[in-house]
């Protein structure tokens, strides 16, 4: 079990106070880490913070906007200055708006009604710039602290859409217009494996490892018929809870998985098995 203990390593997790991010907070606190919980929005940051605080492990929440350069280098400044290092990046921040539609509309991404032919311009290039331009930033800068200290955890996370095509029947309701997955969340997380597995060969012989995870469909009160839709599409049959991705993070960020770099582990109730 020394192989999960996560004691003195410091982790930032981005989108630290949105359902899974807040859960990856929890873990890594649990196992030992002292925990950045980085957002968006500083006031839930820090009402997530407040809630997972355990023992003499601490978090901090910090305000960043990944789409901005200068706020990400601000982000890993102050986790040095506060830490002196920074071993574990979690790149949990995304838009998503059936995901977490709160998060979409303060950012001005509301679910846009319409498929692909009529999907507005700045709906696409502000998904880009969180989903994927958000996670070259971030990894960008937290490479720079890890070559210095010769070593680094970095995970990526995708999606089942990264590897397969959103099933737009499952998100046909009665009696409701027709809602689509947006075009942009698949783009973008298929973008993250191929930036997973450029920076894992990049970082070879750098002692820096960097894997993707991919999970499937994530219950946060969706609508009841959503969710028979989409578990009869999942071998488990039925939607993830919101905990059943932390023992794959802890995996990915520890050293149980030393020798792993340049995957993608996917938890999706087997959804790409058939």
């Amino acid at each position: 079990m020394s192989l999960f203990d996560l004691h003195d390593r410091v982790a930032i997790v981005t989108g630290g106070a949105g359902l899974l991010g807040s859960e990856f907070c929890r873990t890594l606190v649990e196992a030992g880490a002292e925990v950045v919980l980085a957002d968006i929005d500083q006031e839930a940051a820090e009402a997530a913070a407040d809630r997972l605080i355990t023992g003499t492990n601490r978090i901090s929440p910090i305000a960043v906007d990944v789409t901005d350069p200068d706020s990400v280098e601000g982000l890993i400044k102050d986790t040095r200055k506060r830490y002196g290092q920074l071993d574990i990046l979690v790149n949990s921040a995304a838009l998503n708006p059936k995901f977490d539609p709160f998060r979409s509309q303060t950012v001005g991404l509301d679910a846009v009604p319409g498929g692909f032919e009529d999907f507005p311009l700045d709906a696409w290039n502000q998904a880009l710039a969180v989903n994927l331009t958000g996670v070259f930033l971030c990894c960008q800068a937290a490479a720079r602290v890890m070559l210095g200290l010769g070593r680094g955890v970095i995970v990526n996370l995708s999606s089942i859409y990264g590897l397969a095509g959103p099933d737009q029947r499952i998100y046909q309701l009665e009696g409701k217009s027709p809602q689509f997955k947006p075009v942009y969340y698949s783009v973008t997380k298929s973008g993250i494996l191929g930036l997973t597995r450029y920076l894992a060969t990049y970082f070879a012989g750098k002692n820096i490892r960097v894997n993707a995870l991919s999970p499937g469909g994530v219950f946060n009160n969706h609508e009841d018929e959503f969710v028979r839709n989409y578990s009869a599409r999942a071998v488990l049959g039925r939607m993830a809870e919101k905990d059943e991705l932390n023992g794959a993070l802890l995996f990915l960020v520890s050293d149980a998985s030393q020798y792993m770099t340049g995957a993608n582990l996917v938890v999706d109730g087997g959804w790409t098995a058939w």
